[in-house]
Order: C-alpha cells, then structure tokens, then sequence
C-alpha cells in the first residue's frame, strides 16, 4: 500500500484525499439529515460529474511532476472529477472506504447508486470481495447507477459519462478475466446494459467482439446474442424522446444489416421501426425521424415499404 501511495506526488495526493474528505463529510450531512438527504446527494453527485478546471488539472495530473499522463484519464478531452478519484480508490482503497460505508448506508436513497458507480466503477473490479451477497450488491448497484447516468446523457444529449460506459465495455465486458469477478446474473444485466447503450456512445466496431462475449443466458438456445441484443435495442427506440438521440441510433442501426436474427426477434425490429413511419401517436415522429426510419426499414429490410403501400 505504501508504493501505491508513493505512486501520486505529495500535491496530487493531498488534493484527492481533501476531496475524498468533502465527499465523506456531504454524506454524513446526507446520513443525518432526513429532509436534506435527496437535495445533499444530488449535489454531491453533480459536483463530481463536473468537468474539472485547468487549475485543478494542474493538480490531479502533477503535470509539472509528470507523475500521471493526461491520457490515462477521460473521454475526448474531457476529464471529470469521477474519472479522477475512481482511479484514486483503486491505487488507494482506504481513502474510499469510508465513502464506501456511508453509501451502502444509504443504499435505497435517490441518486446513491448514480455516486457508487462513478467512484467505484473500477475499485470493484480490483478489489477481492469473498462475501458472494456483497459483490451481488455492489454489481447490481452498480449496474442501476451507470443505468440511470447514461439516461442522463441521453435525456441531455450529452456524453459526460462515456468514460464509464468505455470502461464497463472495453475493460469489463471484453476482458473475461474481470468480467468473471462479479455473478453470473450481474454479467446478463451487464450485457443487456450495454446493448442498450451500445450505439449512443459511438462504440458499435466493437459490436463483433461484443457479441462473443455475451455471458451465458438461460434461454441461450432459443436466441443468441445477436437477437438479446436486438430485443434490447428496439425497446430503448420505443423510450427514447430527443429527437437528435433518436436520429443518431437510427443512424447506426445499419450495423445489422446481414445478421442473422429468429423471426420473431426480426419482426419486433421491424415492428418497431415501422412505428416510426407515421405521423401522430403514440411515438409523434417528427418529418426528420419518420425519414431516418424508413432509410433503415429500406436497408434492413428491402421491399418492405414497396409491400406497405400494395
């Protein structure tokens, strides 16, 4: 533990444990009062999703101590707090496990499941839990709280938390060694997650590799990977309401074309595209929306509109 220390500069590591310390102390504010606790939390998880300013960058990434490289954080240039100091929890798990204790404490709370996987996103797949209820808890929580950011970015338009999406993806569901570590059905619902998510964060050339990694499923021999992740992806059309998200999935969505999918996982695609073609409810497309859906009803399935208008 102590050369994980010496790894950040005495300014770099005074600065995160000074914020480890705000962090602890707004929870405890969070803990104890019972007419504050929603309003605390979400500060709090605002103020860690914040970008941070260069005088603090100066900081965190000692640049003038080359200690760490700017590259080893964010996500197209972006480097926000909860990029920092969930790496920090990972080189120097004390300073987070009083954080850690008060968030289970209020586990059922609005926005603490938001706050537990952007810090800890990556201390749970370091850490070694040997209690199996535990690291259901914390897998589970975590899925919830990447669920509910990623919602934000989408209802937002933004991709403040791509960094955390790019993590579970690329360092998680690619790379078994981590994946094995949480239960089996914390795989699933990390899968199905992803599969939802997918195409919003611009990540669909790793589609292939994802979807040889898809964890076993009960009904595995009904449909494969390809139809799970289809089925996911047509109900997140169906909930989607900004029209530039939804014009950009529509976009990407000409990476199935040639797969091969079951009947019934084809029509349900189908189905839902279609209820993009027409003007008024329930979706309410607009002209740009209705467009973008029949280019993909035409690419995916030729000969479609042609039988709609016979």
């Amino acid at each position: 533990m102590q050369q994980q220390e010496t790894s950040l500069r005495p300014r770099s590591s005074a600065y995160l444990n000074a914020l480890s310390q705000e962090i602890e102390k707004k929870l405890q504010r969070a803990l104890a009062s019972s007419s504050q606790r929603r309003n605390l939390l979400q500060e709090l998880f605002a103020d860690i999703a914040l970008e941070v300013d260069d005088r603090a960058k100066d900081i965190i990434l000692c640049r003038e101590e080359y200690v760490i490289s700017p590259a080893e954080y964010g996500t197209n240039g972006r480097l926000c707090f909860y990029d920092v100091l969930a790496d920090y929890y990972v080189r120097v798990p004390e300073s987070g496990n009083p954080i850690l204790d008060l968030i289970v404490q209020l586990w059922c709370q609005s926005f603490a499941s938001h706050i537990f996987a952007l810090l800890f996103h990556k201390w749970l797949f370091d850490v070694q839990l040997d209690n199996a209820d535990v690291l259901l808890r914390y897998s589970s929580a975590l899925v919830q709280g990447a669920t509910n950011v990623f919602w934000i970015d989408i209802q937002s338009n933004t991709r403040r938390f791509q960094s955390l999406f790019q993590y579970l993806l690329d360092e998680v569901a690619l790379e078994l060694t981590r994946l094995n570590k949480i239960p089996v059905q914390a795989q699933r619902d990390l899968y199905l997650l992803l599969s939802r998510f997918i195409f919003f964060y611009n990540s669909v050339e790793k589609l292939e590799s994802f979807l040889k990694h898809c964890p076993t499923f009960p009904n595995t021999f009904l449909i494969g990977p390809v139809d799970i992740l289809v089925i996911e992806l047509a109900d997140q059309l169906q909930k989607l309401k900004v029209e530039p998200v939804l014009l950009h999935y529509l976009s990407q969505i000409k990476v199935l074309q040639g797969m091969e999918l079951r009947m019934a996982t084809s029509t349900r695609l189908k189905t839902c595209l279609y209820s993009f073609t027409s003007p008024g409810g329930p979706m309410y497309p607009t002209r740009a929306v209705r467009h973008a859906a029949w280019d993909a009803l035409d690419l995916l399935f030729p000969g479609l509109r042609r039988v709609s208008m016979t």
